[in-house]
């Protein structure tokens, strides 16, 4: 059974518009799909969301699998309400920042329903992006309640935030090792900071392992390397240009003018069948341990 939901939310283009102005951000209507399983309930419930490509077939491989387990699913679609399709070659028109105020925001609806139980979040790339660092404590505090339960599917893992505290709920990050859009080794630096996280990784496994798509190069993807943006203890966003020299990320115009100057473009994607078939299964014994 599904249903449609309408949530209200807000549009700010970084995560320190969340920590320093929110209530002065555009308010935004976003739509969700609630997925129900069989029974009466109460469910466990995972909020989804989608990578910089939109909703994909081995999304919905996955949210199949956690409906069939027991567990309810709630899409969230931040593209559609902003009216963007893709934002593989820019990153800058649906943000991070923008989806994170989404999940929360869907969160504190569901919690509402006395058909739902735990809450859980789920996201693939720019959503395992989210998926992640909606685990900040200092975007809880400002945005809602913590989740129960986080699993992030490669995220871009670049932000480094001076106040290191997380909340304690578990957290399955699952990567590949040959990705090269949002690289496992920043997941790897933020670890020791995440004080209930797992990282699985899969050997020669690229971006999308979860899918069944052939190795494709996406020529116009903006994608990351070494460097990391730094959140200061006021919210302030940067980044590293050169030793000492920073520069700051808190604007659409700053982000725009730093990815031209970087010329980070290029990644693949391909599907790994080994990796696929475990994180199948990985996933879904996680959510059923975790929010049943």
């Amino acid at each position: 059974m599904m249903e449609r939901l309408q949530v209200q939310s807000r549009s700010p283009f970084e995560i320190h518009q969340i920590l320093t102005c929110l209530e002065k951000t555009p308010l935004t209507t976003i739509e969700a799909e609630l997925f129900l399983p069989e029974g009466d309930g109460p469910f466990g419930c995972v909020i989804a969301h989608h990578g910089s490509k939109g909703w994909a077939t081995h999304h919905q491989d996955h949210i199949d699998g956690w409906i069939n387990a027991g567990l309810a699913v709630c899409k969230v679609n931040s593209f559609a309400a902003r009216g963007i399709d893709s934002t593989v070659d820019d990153q800058l028109s649906v943000t991070h920042a923008m989806m994170l105020v989404d999940a929360f925001s869907t969160r504190s609806v569901l919690a509402q329903d006395p058909r739902i139980d735990k809450i859980g979040i789920a996201g693939w790339s720019l959503g395992g992006t989210v998926a992640l660092y909606s685990a900040w404590s200092p975007i809880i505090d400002i945005l809602g309640s913590a989740f129960d339960a986080h699993l992030p599917f490669y995220p871009a893992a670049h932000i480094r935030p001076d106040i290191q505290n997380w909340s304690d709920s578990p957290i399955l990050i699952l990567h590949g090792d040959a990705d090269n859009w949002t690289p496992v080794h920043l997941v790897e630096e933020l670890l020791p900071q995440l004080p209930n996280a797992t990282l699985h990784a899969y050997p020669d496994a690229h971006h999308s392992f979860d899918s069944e798509k052939e190795l494709t190069l996406l020529p116009k993807a903006v994608r990351l390397r070494k460097r990391t943006a730094r959140i200061d203890k006021n919210g302030n966003m940067s980044g590293e240009l050169l030793l000492g020299i920073r520069l700051p990320l808190n604007e659409r115009w700053q982000r725009r003018w730093i990815i031209r100057l970087l010329r980070n473009r290029g990644a693949h994607v391909e599907g790994n069948p080994s990796a696929r078939a475990d994180s199948l299964d990985r996933a879904r014994d996680f959510f059923i341990e975790q929010l049943s």
